[in-house]
């Protein structure tokens, strides 16, 4: 169900979805669903007797050549594997399909849905795959406003950003995750916003006075897929269990 959804061919080579731990044919009844694997939700996983964990992001992104527990992410896989859970992804082909983590993302930040279309359609020219999302509000906001209510709908205690070039924004471009790649591509939109996150310094200056920055934080601009993804399985298995991890993964802490 999840891989007609958003089909594993469409991640990006450098990804890892899909099942990474687990035998494919083991029933399964109780699903955990949360942004990151980490010891601490297959833990909860174990508390709450679920047979599969299936995260945004993959515990695993290149190969492992041990598992001795010297890292996290052996520790992840070694608990995982010890427990019974299955670990599963849905990382960048959810990112890559309208319906994913984007079109969350731009309606959570009041852009209508009828207008939303992808920012960087693949290169077949399907509408409906490719990176990144624009869309419009239903009223012309002050940039200041947008930004407000954006901290509010995200959970962000804070919004790096640019200086606006204009005082009313109604263009949002927006990318799950990290997304300045993506900038040129807002900019050829005409957007009046761009959220996404881990704008490296030099990287706001090509912002050149055109367009607004707004980095949001990876984990606050993509935590809601937890629900997104949780609410898809809920809606097509609806007797099938499904809770969303209670623990915060977020590793970024700010005093």
């Amino acid at each position: 169900m999840l891989e007609v959804w958003a089909p594993p061919v469409l991640q990006e080579s450098y990804d890892n979805s899909g099942l990474l731990v687990g035998d494919p044919d083991a029933k399964v009844t109780k699903v955990l669903v949360s942004l990151d694997c980490t010891e601490e939700v297959v833990a909860e996983a174990e508390q709450e007797g679920a047979e599969m964990i299936v995260s945004h992001h993959p515990i695993i992104f290149s190969g492992l050549k041990s598992l001795t527990g010297r890292s996290y992410v052996e520790r992840t896989v070694l608990r995982a594997i010890k427990s019974g859970i299955a670990l599963y992804s849905i990382h960048t082909n959810l990112d890559n399909v309208i319906t994913g983590v984007n079109q969350e993302l731009a309606t959570a930040l009041g852009c209508t849905s009828e207008s939303l279309k992808i920012l960087r359609p693949t290169v077949d020219e399907d509408k409906n795959i490719g990176a990144g999302i624009i869309g419009v509000l239903p009223h012309p906001m002050k940039w200041e406003d947008f930004l407000d209510g954006a901290k509010k709908a995200l959970n962000a205690s804070h919004i790096k950003h640019t200086k606006a070039p204009k005082e009313m924004v109604s263009r949002i471009a927006v990318c799950g995750g990290s997304g300045s790649f993506l900038l040129c591509d807002a900019l050829a939109n005409n957007a009046d916003v761009f959220v996404t996150s881990d704008f490296k310094y030099h990287e706001y200056f090509d912002a050149d006075g055109k367009i607004l920055i707004a980095d949001v934080g990876h984990y606050e601009s993509e935590w809601r897929t937890s629900a997104l993804i949780a609410n898809v399985i809920k809606h097509k298995f609806t007797k099938f269990a499904v809770r969303l991890a209670s623990v915060n993964t977020n590793p970024v802490q700010i005093r």
